[in-house]
């Protein structure tokens, strides 16, 4: 055996017991009649040490050529501290070493394996295997697992039934580009990887399956940011004989669930918002509720004036910062010069000082009197020692101008807390959305998502107005999972072909298998899809899921520990009848 016990085990009540252990080296103090070794793996980590009046001769010599990161193998006997460490499980005893061997031996490291490293971020990724034997790092990805199968149980015990799906399939416009995959059998032809398993999961509620989930890679060929990937993890899942109401449900029910396991949080009941009212309110479709901040459409009580800007805005809107009056001069014009950033496009921003003895400063004062900005004050939800900070301009622009500059203060202030959970259902999103580019609809979530009862006629005369029987799940300002109730019907997705520019041959050839299948009885079903990489850093406390991931790509999609994506050589190109060629 190379261990009888692992290095996060040993107590005092095993004092005077013979053990074996293995594991890496990570800090060695020599003072060379004695010497100690800690030695590390997954559970832990145990105190050796090797003293010339009680260690063969032989085991000392040994242990003075181990280095950092060496894998070694000891045997010897359990023995009282005598300084000892109240922060280590382990930190009551220690191993007199009897022998030693060297199981492998190690370059020095490039980073430090320890909690805080000297290692930046592109240096960990190179190296990734190395930084996963960081307590954080190895932490999260066991924090991932508990996640994982806290999900598969309560789906198992709600009768879901876990059903793999091809990775190989056709491509299908989904709404983001697909990675294509070259079949070296079917000349001139390729796969493509699933951005999700949404037709083969509705094919398997044709079959009967009933209730179906998924922990499933997905694929997309899209620009990155810090929170995506091009491969990611979703939690897929579809039902039948169901309605919207059963989906969440069921749904909140495992939100629930996971809180409660991973967090040993309780969470009450789980708020519904339209989306036109997300909109308005919050000026993004995944608003925060942990905080308020609510917008206040100003265009009422800011108009009319003398002040060009606004007048000529479709939208006046503002936001009241708590405590935000104790802001300087200076400190207000950064926030406005943050707001002119190309990464957010405000022109400017007016703001008002609500001072604490109830009279107002504005930097409009020229153009509003004292009763004008009460107005404003009243119509954000402005008290005595706030800031009220108001954009204008096009409608949608500035609301999500507005939207981040609101998640901007948020973070300042530390109205984000990582341990409150704050759930919210999204619901009744458009159906389509229009696309100036192709100037066309495009389905704003995908082509199988029914229109709410009652409202298919609707899309002949004014298909911007039809609304989805579909949901997203928000939590604290995340969208960690979205779904609909499909069409079950070939007539009526046939018709959806067709307000979408899909000629009969073009649907035919993207979906015609979908299509067959429906006339052989498809039940009315519905599903959601949760994100899990997302899903678990929030729970763990974050937003970026890059950690949470056991070999994740940096922001151009590149692995740089395996250096993907390469060249393929030409053999291999000629074997798959492809050609290259790149652009000048």
């Amino acid at each position: 055996m190379y261990r009888t016990h692992n290095n996060g085990e040993l107590r005092a009540k095993n004092i005077n017991t013979e053990v074996t252990l293995s594991g890496w080296v990570q800090k060695i103090r020599d003072k060379g009649f004695m010497g100690w070794v800690d030695l590390r793996d997954r559970y832990g980590i145990t105190q050796l040490i090797f003293d010339e009046e009680r260690t063969p001769k032989e085991v000392m010599d040994k242990a003075s050529k181990v280095g950092r990161e060496f894998v070694i193998q000891v045997t010897g006997t359990v023995i009282e501290r005598e300084s000892k460490n109240p922060n280590m499980p382990t930190g009551d005893v220690e191993i007199l070493v009897s022998e030693i061997s060297v199981l492998n031996t190690s370059l020095t490291p490039p980073f430090t394996i320890e909690d805080k490293t000297d290692g930046g971020e592109d240096l960990r990724m190179k190296y990734r295997y190395l930084d996963i034997r960081r307590n954080p790092v190895r932490n999260k990805l066991v924090f991932r697992h508990k996640v994982t199968m806290a999900v598969r149980n309560y789906l198992s015990e709600k009768d879901f039934v876990e059903v793999e799906t091809p990775y190989l399939i056709k491509s299908t416009p989904e709404g983001a580009r697909d990675f294509v995959v070259p079949s070296r059998m079917n000349e001139g032809q390729f796969y493509a990887l699933p951005q999700s398993p949404q037709t083969f999961k509705q094919l398997l509620m044709v079959g009967g399956m009933d209730k179906y989930f998924q922990i499933v890679k997905c694929f997309r060929d899209e620009d990155l940011r810090a929170d995506r990937q091009p491969e990611f993890t979703q939690i897929d899942c579809e039902m039948a004989f169901v309605e919207q109401e059963d989906i969440l449900n069921i749904f909140e029910g495992l939100t629930r669930h996971l809180l409660k396991q991973i967090n040993d949080v309780e969470i009450g009941d789980f708020p519904r918002m339209t989306y036109d009212e997300a909109m308005r309110r919050y000026g993004n479709d995944k608003p925060d509720i942990r905080f308020g901040m609510e917008f206040g459409e100003l265009n009422a009580v800011a108009q009319h004036k003398d002040f060009k800007v606004f007048n000529s805005a479709e939208l006046v809107a503002g936001i009241a910062i708590p405590g935000g009056n104790s802001f300087s001069r200076k400190e207000i014009d950064k926030l406005i010069d943050w707001v002119k950033r190309p990464q957010v496009g405000a022109l400017g921003m007016v703001y008002v000082r609500c001072n604490d003895d109830g009279s107002y400063k504005s930097s409009v004062d020229k153009f509003y009197d004292q009763d004008d900005l009460a107005k404003w004050a009243e119509a954000t939800g402005a008290k005595a020692g706030d800031l009220i900070c108001v954009l204008s301009g096009e409608i949608n622009k500035t609301r999500s101008q507005l939207s981040v500059l609101r998640m901007e203060m948020a973070e300042r202030l530390g109205l984000r807390k990582a341990d409150e959970f704050a759930p919210l259902w999204v619901i009744d999103f458009p159906l389509l959305e229009w696309d100036e580019e192709t100037e066309r609809y495009h389905a704003m979530h995908h082509p199988f998502t029914s229109p709410k009862p009652g409202q298919m006629e609707l899309l002949k005369t004014n298909p911007g107005a039809v609304k989805a029987n579909a949901y997203d799940l928000v939590l604290n300002g995340n969208e960690i999972g979205g779904g609909s109730i499909r069409i079950h019907d070939k007539e009526v997705q046939s018709k959806m072909f067709d307000y979408l520019g899909f000629t009969p041959e073009e649907a035919k050839a993207q979906f015609g298998f979908l299509m067959d299948a429906f006339q052989y009885g498809a039940p009315p079903h519905g599903g959601l899809a949760f994100g899990l990489d997302r899903l678990v850093a929030i729970l763990g406390g974050q937003e970026t899921i890059r950690d949470f991931i056991a070999f994740p790509k940096n922001n151009a999609g590149r692995d740089v520990m395996i250096d993907a994506p390469a060249a393929i050589d030409k053999e291999q190109l000629k074997e798959l009848n492809l050609a290259i060629t790149l652009k000048p």
